[in-house]
């Protein structure tokens, strides 16, 4: 399998004309391209960062029924970082020390700066600790966020 990934706001991406905010026409964007590139499917994850009408932006997206095209589109809540904070077992593991439960990751206002302050930075230590994480509880511990995107992932096995 292979994979391409870029960011979101990529400067060569066609953005959709239409009506609907910028992450709605960013995301139909996106798969119109990839549809035009003949990929099987695209996933496209953004962070909320505050701004709780990206949820609504790509909810629509994921809905929009005018393209044809596989898509899990996620919102992390408030960002991704709040995902790396929900598996202590992980972050014990990969860490070497013991990590004490984060309350509710997606409640908590800054994950960057929660991150950090556990020693974990985003360029060395994120992948490790995904590699290691358990979906379950993730799903179980981010339920605004990351469930709905687990859920959209898995039925592009469908």
């Amino acid at each position: 399998m292979e994979i391409e990934h870029a960011a979101v706001k990529h400067p060569g991406l066609h953005v959709f004309h239409g009506k609907g905010g910028g992450f709605f026409k960013r995301s139909i964007g996106w798969m119109l391209t990839a549809k035009k590139r003949g990929f099987d499917a695209l996933i496209l994850l953004i962070d909320r960062d505050r701004e709780t009408e990206r949820v609504r932006q790509l909810d629509l997206a994921q809905a929009f029924e005018q393209v044809e095209f596989r898509r899990a589109l996620g919102v992390a809540i408030e960002s991704f970082d709040a995902w790396i904070l929900a598996d202590e077992k992980a972050l014990t593991k990969i860490l070497g020390r013991p990590v004490p439960t984060q309350k509710t990751p997606e409640f908590i206002r800054r994950p960057k700066e929660a991150c950090a302050a556990l020693g974990i930075l985003r360029s060395d230590l994120y992948h490790e600790v995904c590699q290691v994480l358990e979906i379950e509880t993730l799903t179980e511990r981010c339920p605004d966020g990351f469930a709905p995107f687990a859920q959209r992932v898995r039925d592009l096995e469908r």
